[in-house]
């Protein structure tokens, strides 16, 4: 081999040697951030004060937020609204709203009822519940979430959903309640879904009930959909959530057996599909609007049954079916929709996006205050005003309860 070859071989090797470090500088450049180890300080998820609890004029008020369906903020389009708004619409629009009802109405928790997000119109589940639950977390106000049926049709199933929305800033979401012994069948017993969970809300600071639930929150995962006898239909709440509700609620009274003897304390219900039996609802004194056709599973799963067994639960609160915005009362029971808050979600025409408020107020007794005496509701719409319609008064309790 003669002495120019060898020459040009090693230039070649050189050369050679010169672009693979390049390469590998260059790769190393790009991902080194994912390998080494970051020292930054963890950040801790932001907590609500606790325990919820009334406030010094003795009320505590919820702003219920139904079907925002939450997509990519000012990329995703409006639903059914006037030419003259779709062209500047978008997500954007509901954020605005959901500003504009907290600074109005000051909640002390808002609860998100499910269809939170349309899965199907975003690529990043997580990215997108952000963005619409980041007003309640701009505020600092605690807030509570269900899932709807169409929350997990993006990058995360039910399970991940909830725990991703329980760890978020201000939440007091939890994903279910924890595994029980079942003495009747022996081994633990588990609650389908994800989002069972009661939250207990105490008397007004200074007043004799400041340590003591005076109001249960309960919140139920209302599926999304399924198969029965070869039908598709939608979700239902199942005989493992109702055992855990009745459960939960008999705990609530033996806790508070010294507070009101006999007299439980006054609770309510959020899940997003309504029951079938909401639809007798048409042949009664309700109000507000019925504008839709219910659409709830084929099964009758005994949830007004419970509900009228425990004796507790007041009102139930619910949303999937946009346009209608009404209450009406079964059995004692109210159930009661938040009407569509969500412009990417269905609507009508010139039927303006809505929010609906609970509000419960204690009763004063001789020098303290005592027990809930009142819960009433009413809803807001996204106008110019943020109009207040429809004040009902739902459940008001007897007067010998609060002489303490």
């Amino acid at each position: 081999m003669s002495s120019a070859t060898v020459t040009a071989n090693w230039k070649h090797t050189i050369l050679y040697l010169t672009l693979i470090i390049s390469l590998l500088y260059s790769i190393e450049t790009l991902i080194s951030h994912k390998l080494h180890i970051n020292h930054n300080q963890i950040r801790l998820k932001r907590s609500p004060n606790l325990p919820l609890r009334f406030r010094d004029d003795g009320t505590f008020k919820i702003l219920q937020v139904a079907d925002m369906h939450y997509g990519m903020g000012s990329i995703t389009r409006c639903r059914d609204v006037t030419d003259a708004e779709y062209d500047y619409c978008s997500d954007l629009n509901t954020t605005r709203f959901l500003r504009r009802m907290i600074e109005a109405e000051n909640p002390d928790l808002i609860a998100f009822t499910g269809d939170n997000i349309f899965g199907s119109s975003t690529t990043d589940a997580a990215e997108s519940l952000l963005e619409a639950i980041g007003p309640a977390i701009e505020y600092g106000i605690p807030w509570a979430a269900i899932l709807g049926n169409h929350d997990q049709e993006s990058t995360m199933d039910r399970a991940e959903l909830m725990t991703f929305l329980s760890l978020m800033d201000f939440s007091v979401s939890q994903i279910n309640p924890p595994l029980e012994d079942d003495l009747e069948r022996g081994g633990l017993r588990s609650t389908d879904g994800f989002g069972n969970y009661c939250l207990k809300v105490h008397g007004a600071s200074g007043s004799v009930l400041s340590n003591s639930t005076v109001f249960d929150l309960f919140f139920l995962d209302s599926g999304d959909r399924e198969t029965v006898q070869g039908k598709r239909t939608y979700g239902w709440i199942k005989e493992s959530q109702l055992s855990w509700l009745q459960d939960a609620s008999k705990q609530g009274l033996k806790q508070n057996m010294g507070n009101v003897p006999s007299n439980p304390d006054p609770a309510l219900a959020f899940f997003h599909i309504p029951i079938p039996e909401v639809r007798d609802l048409w042949y009664t004194p309700f109000i507000g609007q019925y504008q839709e056709g219910v659409a709830c599973s084929i099964v009758q799963s005994g949830v007004l049954k419970t509900f009228l067994s425990m004796g507790n639960v007041k009102a139930a609160f619910i949303g999937h079916d946009h346009v209608n915005d009404f209450c009406g009362n079964l059995k004692g029971v109210w159930f009661c929709y938040g009407g569509g808050f969500g412009y990417h979600a269905y609507g009508r025409r010139n039927w303006h996006r809505r929010a609906r408020l609970i509000e419960a107020k204690l009763g004063k007794g001789r020098e303290t205050w005592t027990g809930v005496q009142r819960i009433k509701t009413w809803k807001r719409l996204d106008d110019g005003d943020l109009s207040k319609i429809d004040e009902q008064v739902l459940w008001e309790a007897s007067s010998y309860s609060f002489l303490k």
